[in-house]
């Protein structure tokens, strides 16, 4: 193509940013045939004087013709020149020059396939063709571009390499696929950019990266290009064992944790690096299993807790760099610790740097508000029947687990999600196609979300957060669930913190609250949760829920952290909770680690310790605990007395039964005759009211023996004490199991 063949509109689109395939004018083009053939190489670089091109070989380049004043160049050569990336010698007005390899000569990188998964909804590792990829082309360093915004006008790539200068970097565009590509030499590792996006009605967006590795510390917003590559994992053997696993026979007891309010330094947060020297052997020490970190990834306002997340793709920088992070959970591992990530799929903010009508159109939100915003939240809805947007999602998930090595996602508020009338009324919601409330297309999302996170990573958690009685919500795809292998318990904790935070003469009259959890126990996969929800927003601390004197309170609080630990179910405790925090959670500031000076505080850390610890030891608590083989009532009806006792089992048979017994007054009650599953001696093997976790020690029972005396439908019982808002764990003797 020459200069003749260069019409004034392609001139005018180029100079005023608004060619949609710059590459098909700028770079480097063959034109002519036989005799007349030629090659011609042009550039555009606003408020350039004067332009020279360098080949490989030949420094002494050769001179371009400005053939527009605004900055467009050409060169018209002939022989044919070298076939390999040439540099760009540029001069300015003020005598400046700016020497550069030219983007427009290096070919697109998304691929016809890449393109046709990405369309279809089913390129599961489309994050390694969008976004920011540091890669070299024919031998040249730089980043290669790329981002989905299909109706934009023109895209460009804008940062401080370009002078935020929308008209140096317009990508090109792939029309079938919407996506938009340029490879830019010389950006690199740490170089901020975001896309600025012109829309079909002209007017200019500037957005970060939706798949960008990492963004700016808030409030700055911009996108950061990183390398993720090159970190060297040393838990192959622990990701090995974990995918050999069923993670329903395993002990899971999880610490949930946000990492900015955990411990501070100066009020400063901890790096990835503190948290691991800290945190780590804090957890180890503790007894958990699990980490679940709230706020992982980026977000701008610090009291969202990280649930408006506007980075799906980048750690937030608020604890360090992404390496960091890899090597904080490869530490978790070789310490025998899962890491658990919070997930927010279901709606994001409305920041405008954000993914809010990216291109100037509803792309990753619904348009129709009814199913396309939260008002409770002031959050977008992504738009689950868009291809696209559930590739981004799924493989956001992918991601995850892809290059950080994490051990589970807590899919948060999946509620909201699947039932259309979610915190909205009458007139504020459309019904399906079927006339009901359920959200179709949500829910073929998480469909294909679990089925695919389990075809990669098998042993990993996939855990919801849903409040509602949904069906299925653990249950496989294939027979009509949604595809998790867990879900939160939110019944059972509503239930259980009701009854104890009533004062306990009261108590008589509310066991069923107690007890429901057995009934729909084995409909699903649960997870008991006491989670950060429920300390924050004026609910008070944990302790402070708990009727009575300080005494009492404390004996309430040991009781019900261990009916948490031995009721079926696996485990989850918000952090501060373990040694009584006293102050309702703020994200704002650190627990109250020096309440550990205080005796009372420190000994309900030892109970938290060691009930940790025999929970992991004890199959009987975690083997069976969601299949009805794992729990057998002994006592259910007592709430006269507000005592409740319950057999757990490893559900093989293999190990002696576990009798958990639980008094949820302060009255002792002596000569408390139970029914027991097996003769012989039974020895106490846990007391919550032992002296060292501050109880009163009023159970002085060791052991006791059965008597043939039937009671609770059974031929052989004993004769128990039972203290004052207490539980006693039992087990019979090896002798007498034998």
């Amino acid at each position: 193509m020459s200069t003749a063949q260069l019409s004034e509109s392609d001139i005018a689109r180029i100079i005023s940013a608004s060619h949609s395939s710059p590459r098909s004018i700028l770079g480097f083009h063959e034109t002519g045939s036989g005799r007349e053939k030629h090659w011609v190489v042009r550039v555009f670089e606003p408020g350039a004087t004067h332009a020279t091109v360098i080949w490989h070989g030949d420094e002494s380049g050769l001179p371009m013709q400005r053939i527009h004043d605004d900055g467009l160049f050409e060169l018209i050569a002939k022989p044919q020149p070298p076939m390999r990336p040439y540099r760009l010698l540029f001069g300015y007005a003020d005598g400046n020059e700016h020497l550069r390899y030219d983007p427009y000569y290096f070919a697109p990188q998304m691929g016809e396939l890449d393109r046709y998964l990405f369309a279809a909804g089913n390129h599961h590792h489309i994050y390694k063709k969008l976004g920011a990829h540091i890669c070299l082309q024919e031998g040249v360093e730089g980043t290669l571009f790329a981002v989905w915004a299909p109706t934009a006008r023109r895209v460009s790539v804008v940062g401080h390499f370009n002078h935020w200068d929308g008209r140096r970097h317009v990508m090109d565009t792939h029309h079938d696929s919407g996506v938009w590509t340029l490879f830019v030499p010389g950006v690199g590792e740490g170089e901020t950019y975001k896309y600025e996006i012109r829309d079909h009605n002209g007017a200019i967006h500037l957005k970060s990266d939706p798949y960008g590795f990492m963004m700016q510390l808030r409030p700055n917003n911009c996108s950061v290009v990183t390398e993720l590559n090159g970190y060297e994992w040393g838990d192959q053997g622990w990701i090995d064992q974990r995918d050999r696993q069923n993670a329903m026979s395993l002990a899971v007891n999880i610490y949930e944790v946000h990492p900015g309010s955990w411990k501070r330094n100066d009020g400063a947060f901890l790096s990835w690096e503190q948290l691991a020297d800290d945190l780590i052997p804090y957890v180890v020490d503790m007894g958990y299993t699990h980490i679940e970190l709230m706020g992982l990834a980026e977000h701008p306002l610090d009291r969202s807790w990280g649930y408006q997340v506007t980075g799906y793709y980048a750690a937030t920088a608020r604890f360090g760099r992404p390496h960091e992070l890899m090597r904080f959970v490869d530490q978790c591992h070789a310490a025998g610790i899962g890491v658990i990530m919070d997930w927010v799929p279901g709606h994001f903010p409305q920041d405008e740097f954000g993914l809010t009508r990216f291109d100037g159109t509803y792309l990753y939100e619904h348009a129709d508000p009814r199913q396309g915003e939260h008002a409770e939240w002031g959050t977008k809805v992504f738009n689950f029947g868009r291809n696209e947007v559930r590739n981004f999602l799924i493989a956001n998930a992918l991601f995850w687990l892809d290059y950080y090595h994490l051990d589970g996602l807590r899919v948060d508020a999946v509620a909201s999600m699947i039932y259309l009338d979610y915190n909205r009324k009458d007139g504020q919601w459309e019904p399906n196609r079927f006339g009901g409330r359920e959200n179709l297309e949500a829910i073929k999302f998480l469909q294909q979300l679990n089925k695919t996170i389990f075809r990669y990573h098998p042993g990993v958690l996939s855990i919801a957060e849903e409040s509602t009685a949904f069906p299925g919500v653990s249950h496989p795809p294939e027979n009509g669930g949604l595809g998790f292998n867990f879900k939160w318990n939110m019944g059972w904790m509503n239930d259980t913190l009701r009854y104890i935070s009533k004062d306990p003469v009261y108590r008589k009259h509310e066991g069923d609250l107690i007890t429901f959890s057995m009934v729909y126990a084995w409909s699903e996969n649960f997870i008991l949760p006491i989670s950060h929800d429920e300390v924050v927003h004026g609910k008070g601390a944990l302790l402070s829920k708990m009727p009575g004197d300080e005494w009492q309170q404390w004996a309430n609080l040991r009781l019900y952290i261990a009916y948490m630990l031995t009721h079926p179910g696996k485990k989850l405790l918000f952090m501060g909770q373990e040694f009584g925090q006293r102050q309702e959670w703020s994200e704002d500031r650190s627990l109250d680690w020096h309440l550990l000076e205080h005796g009372a505080h420190k000994q309900q850390q030892t109970l938290c310790r060691d009930l940790n610890h025999f929970y992991r030891t004890h199959p009987q608590l975690f083997a069976a605990d969601t299949r009805p083989e794992g729990f057998e009532w002994i006592e259910c009806q007592d709430s006269e007395n507000s005592v409740y006792a319950y057999i757990r089992h490893d559900g093989a048979g293999e190990l002696p039964s576990l009798v958990c017994i639980l008094n949820f007054t302060p009255i002792p009650r002596d000569d408390y005759r139970l029914g027991l599953p097996n003769s012989g001696t039974w020895k106490k093997v846990f007391d919550t009211d032992a002296t060292k976790y501050g109880g009163a020690g009023y159970c002085s029972q060791e052991s006791v023996g059965t008597e043939t005396v039937f009671s609770h439908g059974r031929e052989h019982s004993a004769v128990f004490c039972l203290p004052p808002l207490g539980m006693t764990l039992w087990q019979r003797s090896v002798a007498d199991a034998d």
